[in-house]
């Protein structure tokens, strides 16, 4: 069934996927596209696509992330539409002998034609710091600096889009928080929200609902694909003096940790994250007490993490675990030891889609009778795609996703021990007696 360009398409979630989506459309003559997001402001303040800086790398073990990582940087550096929002800082990209992912990175990017350079003793690792940072020893570890890679201001990129979409006429309502899909047998045919109101959209519904499209939709049958997971994040607050030290460093992501840490922003404040463990929750306290009395129940039958903010619990919401706080510590001093003896002056749960082999899910629910599409788990790696990842969704969305892709994203493929996955991650409850404190932070 081919779809009507002049038909109504509603996307839920203004985020990466869903701002992106409504941009291809609209780029390829679709005349009718409103998204619509629960978040009063956008971007959204409790967002995965909302934060100082997310990192935009090509470096994938898989070469279809990246070559379209290497498509999405041409597109940031183009400042009519992005203006300064992507930073080239180039990207450390740190391994080890037994990290096969970081090597496959490596000969991808090589094969790409990127600016790459080999680093494997203490002095090669040191000469693409600045020469006033304190570093850490590096010992006994490999890797290479991708100098055509970088970070991107993640809430700037957000306002970009939404500029770029506006000025197409496409419609963004905020303040519409989603809790019942409108369906007529197979068919999807609009929405209706918490406050009552009902979004139509006789031609398709696309969901990019992000880590909240489980708990959004207990009752919709999605299997177990995917699960909205927390990463650990910490900042450490500069003084203008410490920031020129570390100013001109690259973002340093280690693959053999899962830690990364961007270089200082305007403001001199520097972001470390951790993913070593995922944090899951399902203790549903805050969300579920705007939604339906039966609201609770169904996700706890159904077992689904739900994402806890500082919207849904605005006065621990940001707080991390204290065994995550001393990872932080523990994998700053390895880098920056100087930094290590500072305070985190803020942490925050940044919550993901994650699927269970690293691949997004983009394509029709298969009983939808396509009028209903996913374009979610990004899986903790979509941001730096925000420019192109929404051409996929609209691939998918024409019929013109090639068919390896269409497998790739599907919703009910195969699970895939040996994906895309960046590491042997762990997993484990959230444990909300397990919070950092203040003392925890100094």
């Amino acid at each position: 069934m081919a779809h009507d360009r002049n038909g109504k398409i509603l996307i839920v979630g203004a985020g990466c996927f869903g701002l992106s989506t409504a941009l291809a459309l609209l780029k390829r003559g679709w005349t009718d596209v409103t998204v619509i997001d629960r978040a009063a402001t956008l971007p959204a303040p409790d967002g995965a696509s909302n934060d100082i800086n997310r990192v935009v790398r090509t470096s994938y073990s898989d070469d279809f992330y990246s070559k379209l990582a290497f498509d999405a940087i041409r597109e940031w550096k183009t400042r009519d539409k992005w203006h300064d929002a992507y930073h080239e800082s180039g990207v450390l990209v740190l391994g080890s002998g037994s990290v096969d992912y970081a090597h496959k990175a490596y000969l991808h990017d090589r094969d790409i034609g990127l600016r790459v350079v080999p680093l494997d003793s203490q002095a090669t690792f040191h000469q693409v710091f600045m020469l006033q940072a304190h570093l850490g020893t590096f010992e006994n570890r490999t890797g290479y600096l991708n100098r055509d890679s970088g970070w991107a201001n993640a809430g700037q990129g957000v306002k970009c889009i939404m500029d770029q979409v506006a000025a197409l006429n496409g419609k963004i309502i905020l303040g519409k928080d989603v809790v019942e899909l409108i369906q007529h047998g197979q068919k999807t045919t609009g929405v209706r929200c918490v406050d009552g109101t009902v979004f139509d959209a006789l031609e398709l519904v696309v969901l990019a609902t992000g880590s909240w499209t489980g708990s959004a939709f207990p009752d919709l049958p999605i299997g177990n694909i995917f699960q909205a997971t927390g990463q650990c994040i910490a900042m450490v607050q500069l003084t203008p003096e410490e920031a020129d030290m570390y100013k001109e460093c690259p973002v340093v992501l280690d693959f053999a940790l899962s830690f990364c840490i961007f270089p200082p922003n305007e403001q001199n404040m520097v972001k470390l994250a951790t993913h070593k463990c995922k944090q899951s929750n399902h203790n549903h306290i805050g969300l579920a007490d705007i939604h339906a009395a039966g609201y609770v129940q169904s996700i706890g039958a159904k077992n689904i993490s739900t994402p806890r903010t500082i919207t849904s619990d605005p006065y621990t919401g940001l707080l991390i675990p204290k065994a995550d706080v001393k990872e932080l510590r523990e994998q700053l001093r390895m880098v920056y030891p100087a930094l290590a003896e500072k305070p985190f002056v803020a942490t925050r749960m940044c919550w993901y889609n994650d699927s269970f082999d690293d691949d997004w899910v983009i394509g029709y629910h298969p009983k939808s009778d396509k009028s209903l599409m996913f374009a979610t788990a990004g899986s903790g790696h979509a941001y730096k795609f925000l420019p192109v990842i929404g051409q996929l969704v609209a691939d998918a969305i024409e019929g013109k996703l090639s068919p390896q892709l269409v497998n790739k994203f599907a919703l009910d493929r195969t699970p895939n021990q040996f994906g895309e996955r960046r590491d042997q991650l762990g997993r484990q409850e959230l444990d909300l007696s397990q919070l950092c404190t203040p003392e925890d932070l100094l």
